[in-house]
């Protein structure tokens, strides 16, 4: 049976077994995916009393086993996430799978009658964030994605205080993140995938490939077809902070230059780079990747500049640093004199604009942002981290990567209008085709 037609009939069977929930039902949960993440949010739902671990779609085996075993033995096991999709007893899915396998999931999963968590980034090209939020309002679905900051109280405080002038107006913000993975992962030989391994089914909607060890399990991530490397991976975390701090649709401009130089291995993502992102009003943020060479720092952080002072924000608290307020002749130096004669310097000390303070995180992101979800598949509102953030999130990712594979220009982006202006080549990356049968999915939103 194609994509299609089953989750139209999918559709048409959970419609007729809706009903409201209560407030002390419990959520009944499938789970496709079970590798690094879906580990954890597995963990992170087992917790919450008004949820249960229900199934586990996965394509391999072993990992599968694993899954069932960590919903204590009593979820249904599905090789075919599909199978999962047509469970009537599940109301919801989370979906663990890698990047490339999101949008078509979340589609299906929307017309099957399903609400969503989906891990960041949302997307592999920009195109397919309008469809998942299109298919989200088509089909009435609570679409929640995995940028987990989202649900973090000392997230929301911090972002509160600087838009209050907690340190002074803001046009500038930097993003690190660095980390040392020399010498890379290798460059094995394609070869046979292993046993209990559909690594057709693995590729999905993404090109057929032959089967490399590195193309498969976590280190899909250095590859184009599946993934934008670390800028869509970790990147999308901290761009979605100052986006919302913005209440921003994304960048007017891009531009970022970088390449898989240090690491020894037959991955094409980046391992060094730089990015400029340009936001209304007046705001620019630099965004810099390392995964060799990274001197005296490794670990990811986040700091905003204001006028008044700094902040940096992470997901262990915040931190508010006092620039110092003095005389602006003071800073001239002294062995040039004057420019208008009389003394250099004036008595006046510096003296703080605002007082230093910090904070620590009160909450664990990831199990807040697990009830934040079941939370609204049961009052059908809005969650903390909608469709529409991860897409707008994930878009600002893709134009710096679009600008890197183009040699570092500058793109010039019309959020309201999701076109890349004056440039039809950067504008051909916007979208890719899907490998069929997958191309069906899109018919549930564009049909």
């Amino acid at each position: 049976m194609s994509p299609t037609r089953r989750a139209m009939l999918g559709a048409l069977t959970a419609a007729s077994y809706s009903r409201i929930r209560g407030a002390n039902e419990r959520v009944q949960l499938g789970f496709i995916g079970y590798g690094l993440i879906g580990k954890q949010h597995v963990s992170d739902f087992s917790k919450l009393p008004d949820a249960e671990c229900a199934a586990v779609a996965e394509v391999h085996s072993a990992r599968l086993d694993e899954g069932i075993t960590a919903c204590g033995g009593r979820a249904r096991p599905y090789r075919d996430f599909r199978k999962l999709l047509d469970d009537n007893d599940l109301q919801a899915v989370v979906l663990s799978t890698p990047d490339h396998w999101h949008c078509a999931m979340t589609i299906l999963a929307c017309a099957a009658g399903k609400d969503v968590y989906v891990e960041k980034p949302m997307t592999v090209f920009v195109r397919e964030g309008r469809w998942m939020a299109e298919a989200a309002r088509k089909y009435q679905r609570v679409v929640q994605v995995g940028t987990q900051q989202r649900s973090g109280q000392h997230y929301a405080k911090a972002i509160g205080l600087m838009r209050a002038g907690a340190i002074g107006d803001i046009h500038a913000a930097r993003i690190a993140m660095y980390r040392n993975a020399m010498p890379g992962f290798g460059s094995p030989a394609d070869g046979v995938a292993p046993g209990g391994f559909d690594y057709d089914m693995w590729l999905g909607p993404a090109p057929m490939r032959p089967y490399n060890p590195n193309r498969g399990i976590y280190h899909f991530r250095w590859y184009w077809d599946y993934s934008g490397g670390q800028m869509t991976n970790l990147g999308a975390h901290d761009v979605d902070v100052v986006q919302w701090l913005l209440n921003s649709d994304g960048p007017k401009a891009v531009s970022s230059m970088g390449g898989r130089w240090s690491l020894q291995d037959n991955g094409e993502t980046p391992d060094t780079q730089d990015a400029t992102f340009l936001y209304e009003p007046n705001l620019v943020l630099q965004w810099s990747m390392r995964e060799a060479g990274v001197g005296r720092g490794q670990g990811q952080g986040l700091e905003f500049f204001g006028t008044k002072g700094s902040m940096t924000l992470s997901r262990g608290g915040f931190q508010i640093y006092p620039d110092m307020k003095q005389p602006p002749e003071n800073l001239i130096p002294q062995i040039l004199g004057h420019p208008a004669g009389g003394p250099v310097k004036t008595p006046a000390q510096p003296v703080p604009w605002i007082e230093a303070s910090k904070e620590a995180a009160t909450n664990n992101l990831f199990t807040a942002h697990a009830r934040n979800f079941v939370d609204r598949v049961k009052s059908r509102r809005q969650p903390n981290a909608t469709v529409e953030n991860g897409h707008r999130t994930a878009t600002a990712c893709h134009l710096a990567n679009i600008s890197l594979r183009l040699g570092g220009r500058a793109i010039r982006w019309d959020s309201r209008q999701e076109e890349i202006v004056g440039d039809k080549e950067a504008a051909s990356y916007l979208v890719r085709p899907y490998r069929r049968p997958w191309d069906e999915v899109l018919r549930l939103v564009n049909g």
